[in-house]
């Protein structure tokens, strides 16, 4: 499958007349647990020729290249993915630190040597934050719930606890979160959700596990109270960011 990605992503480079720096998994198995079904979530960041940005007509700047079952295919401009970076865009962080990697250049080495100067812990945890608030509402309040939404607001809250404790964008491989941030006495009932996560369908259901329930209540609260307390820690500067987008179109 990865030859398969690898074909795909030299088809869009000759196909829509781009360079492509970076190129990633960034879904269930760049995290670490992939179900039997899951599908290949591709990301990619692309350079197109200098005569594009200096076009007076607003232009795309993603590239949504192929969905199906098995592949999901997509990607920004680098102009796109270095404005979001100034933001402290949380996809950026995860599509660097991802340990799937499809390809990657010189050119996107130059950006890793510089992301995490642009990092924003109080983004960082309002973005995880509000991902585990809104899985959490809408799909493990009811008596018989999707496991596998049990890890789209797990995975989140100890991304929040991980910013917290080291000030760095956290790892995008859940068994490292599950390491460094995850008390102990929850260990069991994640080990448990994680063999059932890769020996069962995506649309796998079972019953609430209000001991894990339980522990996403006091771990939001917690969250949320720290949040309100935080300083901002904005990096404005877009020199760096300029030299780097110039120096890539030369």
């Amino acid at each position: 499958m990865k030859q398969i990605i690898i074909n795909k992503i030299e088809e869009i480079e000759r196909t829509q007349n781009v360079r492509i720096i970076h190129a990633v998994e960034s879904g269930s198995r760049a995290w670490g647990f992939a179900s039997p079904d899951s599908d290949y979530d591709v990301r990619f960041i692309y350079i197109r020729p200098l005569e594009y940005y200096l076009r007076l007509e607003k232009t795309s700047d993603i590239i949504e290249y192929q969905l199906d079952e098995t592949l999901d295919i997509n990607g920004w401009d680098l102009q796109k993915a270095l404005r979001l970076l100034h933001k402290s865009n949380p996809t950026l962080f995860e599509w660097n630190n991802s340990p799937i990697i499809y390809k990657t250049t010189p050119e996107w080495q130059k950006i890793r040597n510089v992301i995490n100067d642009y990092f924003r812990s109080k983004n960082g945890l309002y973005h995880y934050l509000s991902m585990a608030k809104s899985n959490y509402r809408e799909y493990l309040k009811t008596d018989i719930v999707k496991l596998k939404k049990y890890f789209y607001v797990i995975r989140p809250v100890l991304a929040c606890k991980w910013i917290i404790d080291k000030n760095s964008p956290p790892p995008m491989l859940f068994s490292e979160l599950c390491s460094s941030e995850l008390e102990p006495s929850m260990k069991p009932f994640i080990d448990k959700l994680i063999e059932i996560k890769i020996n069962t369908p995506e649309i796998s259901t079972g019953k609430r596990i209000d001991e894990i329930n339980q522990y996403i209540d006091k771990s939001i609260a917690e969250i949320e109270n720290i949040i309100s307390d935080m300083p901002e820690n904005n990096n404005n500067n877009w020199k760096a960011l300029d030299e780097l987008f110039i120096s890539f179109l030369m």
